[in-house]
């Protein structure tokens, strides 16, 4: 799992990033962290929103996504990761039947 090992610390330094960006504004935020399991179906759901019209609407779907994920969990606290990647995926899944040849 080297894959999810180099993923996580990508992420990891990029929600610091976060933080230090948001600082120079004059705000303090919690770091962002992005769970393994969400992750993977984020990109699973841009490689199928690259298979449709727009190949560039990918990284707009993944933030879409992320957008209505945290709805999603300001809506109901107690909802687990795992619950917010089957969000996710039954999303991406519906999406993927509208795309011939996938």
């Amino acid at each position: 799992m080297l894959y999810v090992w180099l993923m996580n610390q990508f992420f990891e330094s990029l929600g610091q990033d976060w933080v230090d960006a948001a600082k120079r504004r004059g705000v303090a935020i919690a770091k962002p962290a992005l769970d393994s399991q969400i992750a993977l179906e984020l990109l699973e759901l841009a490689r199928v929103a690259a298979h449709t019209q727009e190949r560039r609407f990918a990284p707009l779907t993944s933030f879409l996504a992320g957008v209505a994920a945290e709805r999603l969990r300001a809506a109901k606290p107690e909802i687990d990761d795992a619950t917010l990647a089957e969000f996710i995926l039954e999303v991406r899944q519906k999406l993927e039947r509208e795309v011939p040849g996938l």
